[in-house]
């Protein structure tokens, strides 16, 4: 058998037209990915804000009194009681005999929390309220509710990269962290 040789194929050009949808499908796919990353990092950015005003004050002990709050009387949206500043060097602080507690979930008189004052405004909103003082709960419990919001917004992000960005790992991976966030700030509590 006689040997043929065969000439290489030439590659087949697309037309214009096939080329000019193929890079605005391209260009489409580039927005969208942009628009659902840039999505995320709002809804997460928008959790962290959110969190944020009560956070630094569990989290950071910079000038804030903290001490400990004895509940005597919580209704479905606050808790009122005594606070009981943490003494220095065996001398026990001054500081505003009522406070009020604003997280009040599974919370009933008798109970003993560690707090810390929030620095007050400058003019009260409440003019009733300006003798007792807003506390916020501290240690492991007060800093993880401080921070649900964030853990919100990362359940939310993580429905927008499954759905949107498909990105099914990172997804199942940021869903775990804020369920595991959820779960530990509620059997803390």
């Amino acid at each position: 058998m006689p040997a043929t040789s065969v000439a290489p194929a030439e590659p087949v050009r697309s037309s214009r037209a096939r080329r000019a949808g193929d890079s605005a499908f391209g260009a489409l796919l580039l927005v969208r990915l942009t628009f659902l990353g840039l999505l995320a990092l709002l809804v997460v950015g928008a959790g962290a804000w959110a969190s944020w005003d009560t956070a630094r004050h569990a989290m950071v002990a910079d000038g804030q009194q903290r001490g400990t709050l004895t509940l005597r009387a919580c209704d479905r949206e606050v808790c009122v009681g005594s606070f009981e500043p943490a003494g220095r060097d065996g001398e026990a602080g001054t500081a505003p005999e009522d406070a009020v507690l604003r997280e009040t979930i599974g919370l009933e008189p008798g109970q003993e929390l560690p707090v810390a004052l929030v620095p007050a405004p400058a003019e009260p909103a409440d003019p009733a309220a300006a003798s007792a003082r807003e506390a916020v709960r501290t240690g492991a419990a007060g800093v993880l509710y401080a921070w649900l919001p964030l853990t919100g917004g990362l359940l939310l992000a993580s429905l927008v990269l499954a759905g949107g960005l498909r990105l099914y790992r990172t997804a199942w991976a940021t869903a775990g962290l804020a369920l595991t966030l959820l779960t530990t700030t509620f059997v803390l509590w």
